[in-house]
């Protein structure tokens, strides 16, 4: 039997690809011989992207790929393949971005019909089976498309180089005039434009669905120390505040779904990402930074638990997502039916009537409801000091009772049946997880920087080769596939980069550095000046991306050039600088064009303008009240750069970094009177050694105000090179 005449999903790790695997369609994964065979067959491919906990991926599964009549046309007019698109963004960016070109909007689960050799010529996303409500049923349409393919095969030939063409102008090209580097002036500019797209009345951008845009948040909050302007302070703060009220969060178990139906942020799509809860871990983190409102540290706190409890591998990397739906007991898959309550439901739940009772009046929860069926979403609904004065009590034993409610409404849903769990672990969304775990064990408690290191170990021994230093994506019980791409080792660099911030360790640096430099041999083109998406040894496909916009994930580039930025301190060339600041001359004028759509290379050009914020501590270690002190300081921009104090220790440090001499961000850095002591470095102006940290935090003002040397201070070593 040929391999594309049975379903060959079974073989596969990914838990998206293996619930298609008992489906009468011959689904086949992305591979040669799927490939060969649409050559083969002289037949098109039809390419079906989604993951796993996607609703309307579902959707389509139940009403056409379970269909029998549907998998017939499939398997015989076509060769149907399978893409797990969190296993290969490369080819959702390729299709994702023809759809939106095509349609203006794009999503999952993404239909694509191609040609044999990979160019798109029909797309969409979901297809009811038949045709309702202005949308086409899917089993027309297969018909349509095989009559087209047998009989107007030039035209969709003519389309298909036409929409290739179309790709690799969108995604592959780059500017034929590069600019200068984006200024200083750009992160107000970027600010602004997110304070004019703010929704004032509830918090967040625009006046649809809201999704949480965690970039925004911090060229706000970043714009807001340089400026003074509160305006920027105000949007920051609505938003964190509107999607910590919301449906968004889960007040029960803690952690964020992926974006609310409504523009009010009372219902959610249910699945609960992973990329999502560490992105909005760091913005809650620096608005707490920024405002000093323990609120926003206890909603960091609250997701890290959720994370550790519901998201961890038992030896140290982090589960991809938790699904959307629940199966109940006659095995039909209901969405949110695990998060959703009525009044009856919580009053089984609490013994206690008062405390049930104030458990509705807190969360909102009525006999009507917010949701399907009169059930409730969960929102923050009753202020807890208007609480206190209707039952004439203490705000303190409000919030005793309304804690001791919600363990016991906790421990009743965990005998409801349970979202699936997507166990895939993969390299990048590890690294999104890593950072916020290790900027939470600067700002909230060292534990949270050993789960970082925990989980950065578990990467490094199961999807780093050090010897080729190569990195793979994912990790599936033992199950080890797909070759790295720019947002893996990004945000993994990224992450390592943090764990030695938080912990001082020099091997955590030395691994973040081994992937820039892999960053620089694989993925940036020195002819065309940019990094692009897919490593130069990976499969050739019909274009190649690149990635500037943040979408569900940060923009790779962005975070790339950041990180380049942060390690071209560590190193005795200005290689790493000199990639991102040809990346930003490339790309200076689609920035400036959209900074809002490219926030995270508007923020790394804010890197690149101003400079990093270097924090060199001369030390054992950091000391507690230091740590403290500089992790609970709002410091865009820092860099912590621990130093040992021993000169030989040093030496050795210098050789595990591949180095002959300290870096200048170590050299003649030397510990007085046996005290740690830091060196606050900012645009080559660096103060004096400080041995108390509240004098170093001083000069971290006096650098911020005034970018010209001060006649007292200690010039920065030559970093100019």
């Amino acid at each position: 039997m040929n391999a594309t005449e049975r379903n060959r999903l079974e073989e596969e790790g990914s838990p998206y690809l293996r619930q298609h695997a008992d489906n009468p369609v011959n689904w086949q994964p992305w591979d040669d011989d799927a490939l060969a065979a649409a050559r083969e067959r002289d037949v098109p491919i039809f390419l079906s992207i989604g993951y796993s906990a996607c609703h309307w991926c579902h959707v389509m599964e139940d009403e056409s790929f379970e269909d029998e009549a549907v998998a017939e046309r499939l398997n015989d007019d076509f060769v149907p393949i399978k893409v797990d698109r969190e296993e290969r963004p490369d080819l959702d960016r390729l299709y994702q971005t023809i759809c939106g070109m095509v349609s203006g909007q794009g999503g999952w689960p993404l239909s694509v019909w191609l040609t044999p050799d990979g160019r798109p010529f029909y797309v969409g996303t979901y297809f009811p089976r038949d045709a309702k409500r202005g949308q086409p049923g899917f089993l027309d349409l297969l018909d349509s498309i095989a009559e087209s393919w047998e009989d107007d095969r030039e035209d969709v030939e003519g389309r298909a180089d036409q929409w290739a063409g179309a790709m690799a102008g969108e995604l592959e090209a780059t500017p034929e005039q590069p600019g200068d580097p984006p200024g200083s002036d750009l992160l107000e500019t970027a600010a602004q434009q997110a304070v004019e797209s703010a929704d004032r009345e509830y918090g967040g951008f625009g006046r649809g669905q809201k999704f949480p845009q965690t970039g925004r948040l911090h060229l706000l909050m970043r714009a807001a120390e340089r400026t003074g302007r509160a305006v920027f302070d105000e949007v920051a703060r609505e938003t964190l505040d509107a999607m910590a009220d919301g449906g968004l969060r889960d007040h029960v178990g803690g952690g964020f779904h992926r974006y609310t139906t409504d523009r009010e942020w009372t219902v959610p799509h249910f699945e609960k990402m992973l990329y999502d809860n560490a992105e909005l871990v760091r913005a809650y983190l620096a608005g707490y930074r920024r405002t000093e409102a323990e609120r926003y540290a206890e909603v960091a706190r609250e997701t890290l638990g959720f994370v550790e409890r519901e998201l961890h591998h038992p030896d140290g990397g982090f589960f991809s997502t938790l699904d959307a739906q629940s199966e109940d007991e006659s095995g039909e898959h209901e969405e949110g039916a695990f998060y959703v309550w009525t009044p009856d439901e919580v009053h089984d739940a609490v013994d206690d009537e008062f405390a049930a009772d104030l458990f509705c009046e807190r969360y909102g929860v009525t006999e009507t409801g917010n949701f399907e069926d009169g059930t409730t979403v969960l929102t923050l609904s009753a202020d807890i000091e208007d609480l206190a004065d209707e039952h004439d009590t203490t705000a303190e034993e409000i919030e005793a009772e309304l804690e001791r409610a919600r363990e016991t409404v906790f421990a009743a849903r965990a005998e409801r049946a349970r979202p699936a769990r997507d166990e895939k672990i993969l390299a990048g969304w590890n690294g999104l997880m890593i950072s916020a775990f290790a900027e939470a064990g600067l700002t909230l408690d060292a534990r949270f920087a050993d789960t970082a290191v925990t989980a950065l170990d578990f990467i490094r021994e199961h999807l780093w080769d050090d010897e080729e230093k190569r990195l793979q994506r994912r990790y599936k019980d033992e199950d080890v596939k797909i070759d790295g791409y720019l947002e893996d080792y990004a945000f993994l660099a990224r992450g390592a980069l943090n764990c030695y911030e938080a912990t001082g360790d020099v091997d955590h640096l030395a691994f973040a550095l081994d992937l820039a430099r892999t960053i620089e041999t694989e993925f940036w083109d020195s002819e065309e000046e940019t990094l692009y998406f897919t490593p130069q040894t990976g499969e050739s496909l019909v274009a190649r991306p690149q990635e500037l916009d943040d979408q569900s994930t940060p923009s790779s580039t962005g975070v790339a050039v950041d990180v380049l930025l942060a390690l071209d301190h560590f190193t005795p060339d200005d290689r790493f600088e000199g990639i991102a600041t040809t990346s930003l001359e490339t790309h200076a004028k689609t920035v400036e064009s959209s900074p809002l759509r490219r926030a995270s290379l508007a923020l790394a050009a804010d890197r690149h303008a101003a400079g990093s914020l270097e924090w060199t501590v001369v030390s054992d270690g950091v000391p507690d009240a230091w740590r403290e002190r500089i992790g609970r300081s709002y410091l865009p921009r820092r860099l912590l750069a621990r130093r040992p104090p021993s000169d030989k220790e040093l030496a050795t440090w210098c050789d595990r970094l591949g180095l002959d001499d300290p870096p200048a961000i170590w050299a003649d850095r030397d510990q007085r009177d046996g005290e740690p002591t830091a060196y606050v470095c900012r645009s080559f102006t660096c103060s004096p050694p400080q041995t108390d940290i509240e004098d170093a935090l001083s000069w971290v003002e006096r650098l911020a105000s005034d970018t010209d040397a001060d006649p007292e201070s200690t010039p920065a070593d030559d970093r100019s090179r």
